[in-house]
């Protein structure tokens, strides 16, 4: 049996870290690519006008522990992703 989400793209289901040309970062379990931007559920996202960590600070701990799930699902515009990659890629 074969996934029913082929159609969904490499990461689907795959716990992503997504980049902005803005301040945020964003993690979250990828759900899609579209031509709006990447879907993403069970999303954590880092402000350092909101956190005290810096971003580096929060991905590794997010590395170690997981993300907090701040929203259900978000879609981070396409014009707005400057990279994105798995969260375990960035592991020590």
């Amino acid at each position: 049996m074969g996934t029913f989400h082929d159609d969904k793209g490499e990461l689907h289901g795959i716990t992503v870290v997504v980049e902005t040309t803005g301040p945020r970062t964003y993690i979250g379990r990828c759900f899609e690519e579209t031509e709006q931007g990447i879907v993403l559920l069970d999303v954590d996202f880092h402000d350092p006008a909101e956190h005290d960590k810096t971003k580096d600070e929060y991905l590794q701990h997010a590395v170690k522990f997981g993300q907090w799930k701040k929203l259900a699902k978000f879609v981070v515009p396409n014009d707005e992703v400057a990279k994105v990659q798995r969260l375990a890629e960035l592991a020590p």
